[in-house]
């Protein structure tokens, strides 16, 4: 399922007048053919994150980028992949995955969200999002969510999106002598 979302923005024409450009916004899932520019904004994603307060870099190893990216094209999975590509260029990736509920349908979450800084505040997010949300409703995950840290810049987008309820995540550590794959 492909989606296409077109967009007209001014810009200068060689002779100085306005002049219309169109520009196309195609997101659709991760395919083979998409490898290199899905590591490269990969490591751009975890290389944005590394260092903020209270956050340790994330270190991750050529293997483990493989083994991620087997994962996300393979299609036994349960984890997904999409791309957004700006006029043909790669400009943003989503990880997500579907989960059951307790107490009622199925569960979207939406775990990793990154758009290229150069090409950000042009819609491509809540594209991307919305892209990711039409995919639970479709496999019966309706309930899609995410985490995001208290200061992210992003946060203005999500709150017009979605709804923040004030809840807390806690991650459980585990002793030294447990490896974290």
């Amino acid at each position: 399922m492909e989606l296409q979302w077109r967009q007209n923005t001014l810009g200068m024409s060689g002779t100085g007048g306005d002049a219309r450009m169109a520009t196309v916004l195609t997101i659709d899932s991760l395919t083979e053919l998409d490898h290199d520019e899905w590591e490269r904004l990969t490591r751009s994603f975890h290389a944005h994150w590394a260092g903020r307060p209270g956050r340790p870099a994330t270190e991750v190893d050529d293997r483990r980028y493989e083994r991620t990216w087997q994962r996300l094209i393979n299609g036994k999975q349960v984890v997904r992949g999409i791309s957004a590509r700006l006029d043909g260029k790669m400009v943003g990736i989503a990880h997500y995955l579907f989960h059951a509920s307790v107490w009622g349908a199925g569960r979207c979450y939406l775990a990793e969200l990154f758009v290229d800084p150069q090409a950000r505040r042009r819609g491509i997010a809540t594209a991307m999002i919305e892209r990711v949300a039409r995919d639970g409703d479709e496999h019966g995950a309706p309930r899609l969510y995410w985490n995001t840290e208290i200061d992210a810049d992003a946060r203005a987008l999500y709150d017009k999106l979605a709804v923040y309820r004030g809840y807390v995540v806690y991650n459980y550590s585990r002793p030294a002598t447990v490896p974290v794959t």
